[in-house]
This record gives structure tokens, C-alpha cells and sequence, in this order.
């Protein structure tokens, strides 16, 4: 589970992506506009590579608050669809 404490800071998000994947699940967390876009899609592929069916997105303010209700959400994506994840894990 990712940890609020240690996620990337709000200031990354200025500049590029942040990617990163768990047990199965990938996501992907950009800056557009003024939020915070969130996406998660199970692996084995890229974003790029993913077809958009497969993915699941979200939208929260860019603020602090917000890199934190990001965080909550990609976690709780994986709660709720650990199952879909653990399939598509690498083992």
C-alpha cells in the first residue's frame, strides 16, 4: 500500500508523470490543468499500452489535500479489486 507520508511530493507533479505499480496494479499520476489526474490499469503493459477500457481514472484538486486523496484512491482501487490484480500479477 502506497503511505501518504512518503509519496512523491506536490512539487514533482509540476514537471512530469509518476508511475508505479502494485501486486498486479499499475497507476499513473499526472498534473493537468489544476488536478491531479489518477489512473490505475492492470499490468503486464504500459500506459500507453494499455487499452483505455482497462483503465480506471479519477480526478482531485492539485493541492496537498488533494496528493493525499490520490493516494487513498489508488489504495482503495486495489482493495476493492484485488482480485482483477492478483490474475494480471507478474509472478
Amino acid at each position: 500500500m502506497l503511505n501518504k507520508d512518503t509519496f512523491v511530493p506536490i512539487q514533482f507533479f509540476k514537471k512530469e508523470a509518476y508511475t508505479g505499480s502494485m501486486k498486479g496494479m499499475r497507476y499513473r499520476v499526472t498534473k493537468e490543468e489544476e488536478e491531479f489526474s489518477a489512473v490505475v490499469y492492470p499490468e503486464p503493459y504500459c500506459y500507453e499500452a494499455t487499452p483505455e477500457e482497462k483503465k480506471i481514472r479519477a480526478a482531485f484538486p492539485f493541492t496537498e489535500e488533494g496528493r493525499k486523496q490520490v493516494v487513498d484512491w489508488i489504495n482503495g482501487q486495489y482493495e476493492e479489486n484485488r482480485s482483477t490484480w492478483e490474475k494480471t500479477a507478474r509472478k
